[in-house]
């Protein structure tokens, strides 16, 4: 029990010192840190909102709108299935109308001719195919069909909303990050809460209504077909034909030119494009933006494109136009490139406008509020001095209650705070003032596990046992205690980074790392001092 061979403490001590050359980075500068080699780590433990200062945001997601917008643009799915296509031999189906009603999320369909009525409900149909979630929809449909006579109903089903109003929230997520983390260098925290709202945190930015203007853009991406039809003048004297708008160019470099007339209704809308990437133009010099769609974007981009060839094509992002590309062939592969004179620069920063200009629903601002830096330093300080309080305490108070003993522990306590920082910097962990106060109580939870195994080896002492069977014994048998308190408390930490947020689960996370290593160091590493002084000076009574 108390016997360890060359390799094992050779392993115990290599993992310590580990933890060492991973903690170190926090005590260097960052110059300091840039000029190390490149073998050794690097990374560092990041300080949160609440002790470096900065914005913090809750948002909600309106996820009614998700739904209403799907439904909407399914409608217009089912006007187009109505429509002849001569590409597939498909006739007219005349309608006698279709509406849409959002307290109930349902489409109603009425068929003019009732010869029609089997016809029109194939059509339907064959759009709602498809599970839930893609490739992973098990079968499940979004929409439930139902007919009746000359009528056909068709209603999003239950578990279709509650899967699209998560994935708005997921989707509204990554858009934020995008725009507010373009490069993927700063430490921001976004997480949902709830079922419809996220909240966004940035340490070292304390203007909240600047990030709040870099996320508030709707960021509505659409497709439109042009009207060339309707001339400048026209436009000028505000005579455009019903169901058209006049957009402007957006104002980058690149862009440019007079406004163009659109067909308000879009052909595609921006839930609908899946990747959008910058690449080497493969007809020349320059550089192009590539594009693909999800199932249903193929299919309409598909159809138009191929309808519409020479024709222009404007993007339109937040009512502006990012792109207007000439249609020179049919696009049938659920992907495309805008081509032109973009430049590198250009043609990236349009590709990001694509991707994050994707948000699926609009963003309310619930809550604000700006930490300052100050504050942020304040917190350090109280949270380092709290810490450094309760460690010399501790310390002292295990040498004075254990002697020798003590000291090991003391000595097990500093390599726990060391592999603890290694591992938080290891894994780029964000340092909130609730993880400090986890790395408190492990701090205390170390001490807990050596007072059990001391108080053991000191009844069997009086029991009248020898000193090295006694340490044995006490190991031993307190080992059950200690296993049980540690998992207990890991099961709480693991619970609490599941259903908390934030800064709850920056304590969680030093908790549970707290946890592994406070065992490690607490039963192993002091046995290692205790086994080498008893098997080695073998003495006759042990002063505990």
């Amino acid at each position: 029990m108390l016997k360890f061979t060359k390799a094992q403490i050779a392993g115990v001590f290599g993992l310590i010192l580990l933890g060492l050359m991973f903690a170190a980075p926090n005590l260097l500068s960052e110059d300091a840190r840039n000029n190390l080699p490149n073998f050794l780590p690097k990374t560092t433990i990041n300080l949160g909102l609440d002790l470096q200062g900065g914005s913090y945001l809750l948002l909600g997601v309106d996820t009614e709108k998700v739904i209403d917008d799907r439904m909407r643009s399914f409608m217009q799915d089912v006007r187009r299935e109505m429509r002849p296509n001569r590409a597939t031999g498909r006739e007219r189906v005349s309608i006698a109308g279709i509406n849409y009603n959002e307290d109930a999320d349902t489409i109603t369909l009425r068929i003019r001719e009732a010869a029609d009525a089997d016809e029109a409900s194939k059509r339907v149909r064959d759009l709602t195919r498809g599970g839930i979630g893609g490739a992973l929809g098990l079968g499940l449909r979004s929409y439930l069909v139902s007919e009746e006579d000359d009528r056909i109903t068709v209603t999003m089903a239950p578990e279709a909303k509650n899967f699209y109003a998560s994935e708005a929230v997921r989707d509204s997520i990554e858009v934020v990050r995008r725009r507010i983390d373009p490069a993927g260098n700063k430490e921001v925290s976004i997480q949902p809460q709830g079922v419809d709202r996220i909240v966004v945190q940035v340490p070292g930015d304390d203007d909240p209504e600047a990030l709040k203007a870099i996320i508030n853009r709707t960021g509505q991406l659409s497709f439109h077909r042009h009207d060339p039809t309707v001339s400048a003048q026209d436009v000028a004297d505000g005579l455009l034909p019903p169901g058209r708008i006049v957009v402007p160019y957006a104002d980058f470099e690149g862009s440019g030119g007079p406004p163009l007339v659109l067909f308000e209704e879009a052909e595609v809308t921006g839930d609908m494009v899946e990747t959008a990437s910058a690449g080497q133009n493969t007809d020349g010099g320059g550089f192009q933006i590539n594009f693909s769609f999800d199932s249903r974007g193929a299919r309409r981009f598909a159809d138009y494109t191929r309808n519409n060839i020479g024709a222009i094509f404007a993007i339109v992002l937040d009512g502006e136009i990012i792109s207007a590309p000439t249609i020179q062939s049919a696009i049938t592969q659920g992907s495309g490139r805008i081509t032109g004179n973009f430049s590198a620069i250009e043609a990236s920063e349009t590709a990001l406008l694509i991707r994050s200009g994707a948000l699926p629903a609009e963003l309310t601002t619930l809550e604000q509020r700006s930490v300052g830096a100050q504050l942020g330093a304040d917190s350090v300080r109280a949270g380092a001095m709290a810490l450094v309080i309760g460690f010399v305490g501790v310390i002292i108070y295990m040498v004075l209650s254990y002697g020798r003993f003590g000291v090991y522990a003391d000595i097990a306590l500093i390599a726990n705070v060391i592999l603890i920082a290694g591992l938080l910097s290891l894994m780029g962990s964000t340092l909130t003032l609730p993880g400090i106060a986890g790395i408190v109580l492990t701090v205390g939870m170390a001490v807990d596990a050596n007072v059990l195994i001391f108080e053991r080896i000191r009844e069997e002492l009086k029991n009248g046992k020898p000193p090295v069977n006694a340490a044995e014994m006490g190991y031993k048998n307190a080992w059950s205690a200690i296993f049980d308190a540690n998992v207990t408390t890991f099961l709480a930490a693991l619970i609490m980074f599941q259903l908390g947020a934030g800064p709850v689960r920056g304590f969680a996370i030093t908790l549970a790392v707290g946890v592994v290593t406070s065992v490690f160091t607490a039963y192993v590493l002091t046995r290692i001092f205790a086994g080498n002084f008893l098997l080695t000076k073998r003495p006759k009574a042990l002063a505990l």
